[in-house]
């Protein structure tokens, strides 16, 4: 199966809904345009025409990018494209003069995120819910 990546194309409500709610357990339909409005960028990964995997990159303004979202259809899990879609997400934010990519994650995604590039570092969180 070939994977098409691409930077910041048109991408639906529709067909983000359906990757959300196919990849993540909890995932109620929403609105993608404002957070799409306020990102530095964000990469979707296509087979044929489904989308089937995404990142999000928010940004400070300035030289911070935050990864959000990263998601993989979970029929297609495991293959690489999550891999794929950081690692253009991090080459097209340092195209873009970015300096620092975060990344908060669970334990047990340590190793996916290091396979990326990222290295743990001491971090704080606040959950205002």
């Amino acid at each position: 199966m070939e994977i098409t990546l691409k930077i910041s194309p048109p991408v639906t409500n529709e067909q983000l809904n359906a990757l959300f709610t196919a990849a993540w357990e909890s995932h109620s339909a929403r609105d993608f345009s404002p957070i799409l409005a306020h990102s530095l960028l964000y990469v979707c990964a296509y087979a044929d025409d489904q989308l089937v995997g995404f990142v999000n990159l928010a940004w400070d303004g300035g030289s911070h990018a935050f990864l959000l979202d990263t998601s993989v259809h979970p029929a297609l899990q495991r293959r690489g494209i999550g891999i794929q879609v950081v690692q253009a997400g991090i080459m097209a934010a340092c195209e873009r003069g970015i300096e620092w990519i975060h990344v908060d994650y669970e334990p047990h995604l340590h190793s996916f995120y290091s396979q990326c590039g990222f290295i743990p570092t001491p971090a704080g969180l606040i959950n205002l819910k």
